[in-house]
Parts: structure tokens; C-alpha cells; sequence
């Protein structure tokens, strides 16, 4: 029994050793200089590791939020619009004219928000700050990423993680489904 039981965790060890390798202490904030098309996996190399840039990240699990769901008209001059935790900035001269805009926080086990009109293309990027104040701690830097529907990662976007608020705010260019990502 004693031998089987050293077996078992002699293979929980390696299964950890294997998964933890791909794990590392330093944490850089540079970005890669060109993103790769959406939805296409390539490998980068940032802060000197090679690394697969949409294979390697993964959603951040946490606990659920309630679906909240927030329309407002936002026009050339810009605006802020709240949705649950999260936040988008939309600037000055990122809309050529007014737009009912709808955001939607959605419900589940990853911290995600949904923007209509899909498709809506800015002029000037917005800034959207995801809370992830509810997730599991995770020291690794947080990316905020956009997603199709069934939350599969199609794109890294530039990504400040401010541990201290614990919130994580991207560039968004359109409308669509975005996650907070490591």
C-alpha cells in the first residue's frame, strides 16, 4: 500500500513540475512590437522569453458577477460609461456622431463585459478598465483580451494591470466581447 501510495504522489509531483515549468517569476511590461492578426497563434519574444502569444494565456477564473446591462448615448465629444465593476472611456473625437451604446457584464465564472453595436469602429481607442477584484489571486500580470462568444481568446490588446486597484484597462478600437486574461 505504501509503495502505491508513493507512486501516486511521485505522479502528482511530476504533473505539477510539468505544468509549473511553463511558470516564471519575472514579469515584464513590455509589449511586442506588432500584434498578430486575430485568432492567428504566433510566437513573440517578450522580456527575452519566447513565448506562444494566444496558446499561452488563459481567462482568469472568478466568482460570479450579476448580469448588468447599461445603455447611455455617447456622441463625438466622448464619455464614461459604468457597467458593474468595469469602465469604458470613450474619448473626445473617437465617434464621428451619436451612438446608443449598450454594455452588458455577463454573468459566469470569468469577469467579461459585451459592447453594441457590434462592430463599432472608434476614430481614437477607449480605454476599458476591467475590475478583477473578485477573481482568484494571481500574481502573473493581467491582459485584457477580446473574445468571440464562446470566450475562446482572439486577441491580446495593450494591457496596463494595476494590482492595487485590481483592475486591468486595455485599447479598444470596436465593439465587441472582452475578457480579463493572464
Amino acid at each position: 500500500m505504501a509503495t502505491w501510495s508513493r507512486r501516486i504522489a511521485a505522479g502528482l509531483l511530476g504533473v505539477v513540475l510539468v505544468f509549473g515549468a511553463g511558470c516564471t517569476s519575472s514579469e515584464s511590461t513590455m509589449e511586442p512590437e506588432s500584434s498578430p492578426a486575430v485568432g492567428t497563434p504566433s510566437e513573440i519574444i517578450v522580456g527575452g522569453s519566447l513565448f506562444t502569444v494566444l496558446k499561452d494565456f488563459r481567462l482568469l477564473s472568478c466568482s460570479t458577477q450579476p448580469l448588468v446591462k447599461t445603455t447611455q448615448v455617447v456622441g463625438p465629444e466622448g464619455g464614461v460609461i459604468l457597467v458593474g465593476t468595469h469602465r469604458l472611456v470613450i474619448p473626445a473625437g473617437a465617434l464621428k456622431a451619436s451612438v446608443t451604446i449598450t454594455a452588458e457584464q455577463v454573468p459566469g465564472r470569468v469577469n467579461s463585459v459585451r459592447f453594441l453595436p457590434e462592430g463599432l469602429k472608434f476614430e481614437r481607442p477607449a480605454l476599458l478598465s476591467l475590475s478583477y477584484a473578485n477573481c482568484s489571486p494571481l500574481l502573473l500580470l493581467k491582459r485584457v483580451v477580446y473574445t468571440d462568444e464562446l470566450l475562446r481568446i482572439l486577441e491580446l490588446l495593450p494591457s496596463l494591470d494595476n494590482r492595487n486597484a485590481k483592475t486591468v484597462t486595455g485599447t479598444v478600437r470596436h465593439f465587441s466581447r472582452y475578457a480579463v486574461a493572464w
